[in-house]
């Protein structure tokens, strides 16, 4: 039987150090229908460009390259879509490499009856910080009970890393929303998916390789904008995706109290909550299979960036969202 079509939309921006990598892992998938690559460029000037460019030469039209003047990943991702051929879109990300079935795994879950379908987010450091960041993202001590996390088989889930679904279903949903955070564009596609009646499926089958950021700096401003989009996310559907968000939220709130309390005289609360807290990371990076300093500093990064980008989120209020939206 013939295979559906597929094209591969990638936003990528300044991404030199891993787009050899990416490309090679997506043009040697053994997927037996056509396949095409769509590759969204936000204005890279690090050599990303070029790159690209030799690539689509050696490739001739296997590979699109389409300007994504916004930059951002949602308008790239939409952009990408618009000029796509393929009947179903596979959608990928510049810090990840894909076993060679990943495109064929991914139609396989369609055509057994997902409307959406995805893996499994494998971090893999690539500097010694960069495990610590793996390991932190592999507890639901620092990332929560998410699925597409820790699912062993095949389930019914509210989101995936990346993700495959039909193009047709894709552009019937609008696409991906852009928030000011630049963040939270799966969680709120596949919140608006699910609304719609349409199922999301991982499948531990779908491998891919994720690359995590391998600087504290470059982590806490990832999990920031995070925790931001989350605060968007619910000013623009009325409600988190999930109640994952709260436990961030919680500490947050909990040593801001703390601080409160102290500062009038009470310091046995801040102490309390700092304990358990410096405990728990303290757990997560001794039973992770991380440097244990790295992985400590990794989860408590984490925690505290993603929580303080939440209040940041939702004290900003909903204008900036809806002037984002509405544009």
């Amino acid at each position: 039987m013939s295979q559906p079509s597929v094209s591969i939309i990638l936003p990528v921006l300044d991404e030199r150090a891993t787009i050899d990598d990416v490309l090679a892992s997506l043009l040697g998938q053994d997927y037996a229908g056509s396949l095409e690559i769509v590759v969204a460029d936000g204005g890279s000037t690090d050599g990303t460009r070029r790159r690209l460019e030799e690539w689509e030469r050696r490739l001739g039209g296997r590979l699109r390259i389409v300007d994504n003047p916004l930059k951002r990943q949602s308008p790239g991702l939409n952009r990408a879509a618009e000029v796509a051929s393929g009947e179903i879109l596979v959608r990928a990300d510049g810090h990840t490499v894909y076993a060679p079935d990943y495109v064929t795994r991914s139609v396989a879950a369609l055509a057994n009856g997902a409307d959406a379908a995805g893996g499994r987010m494998n971090p893999v450091g690539a500097n010694r910080f960069g495990r610590g960041v793996a390991a932190a993202m592999n507890s639901p001590l620092t990332m929560g009970p998410a699925r597409f996390h820790h699912a062993e088989e095949p389930e019914t889930v509210d989101t995936v890393y990346l993700g495959a679904f039909r193009r047709r279903d894709f552009l019937a949903a609008g696409g991906f929303r852009s928030f000011p955070s630049g963040a939270a564009e799966d969680a709120d596609f596949y919140h608006r998916w699910r609304a719609a009646g349409r199922t999301v499926v991982v499948d531990p089958a779908i491998v891919s390789r994720y690359t995590p950021r391998d600087r504290p700096g470059r982590l806490w401003r990832q999990y920031l904008a995070y925790g931001r989009g989350k605060a968007e996310m619910l000013w623009a559907n009325g409600r988190f995706p999930s109640w994952r968000p709260l436990a961030p939220l919680a500490l947050i709130l909990a040593l801001i109290a703390g601080v409160v309390l102290a500062a009038a005289g009470r310091p046995w609360p801040l102490a309390a909550v700092v304990t358990a807290w410096v405990a728990l990371v303290g757990w997560v990076a001794a039973t992770g299979d991380g440097p244990p300093m790295d992985t400590f500093l990794a989860a408590a990064i984490m925690h505290l960036a993603y929580g303080v980008g939440l209040v940041g989120g939702l004290l900003r209020g909903p204008a900036p969202v809806r002037r984002a939206l509405e544009g």
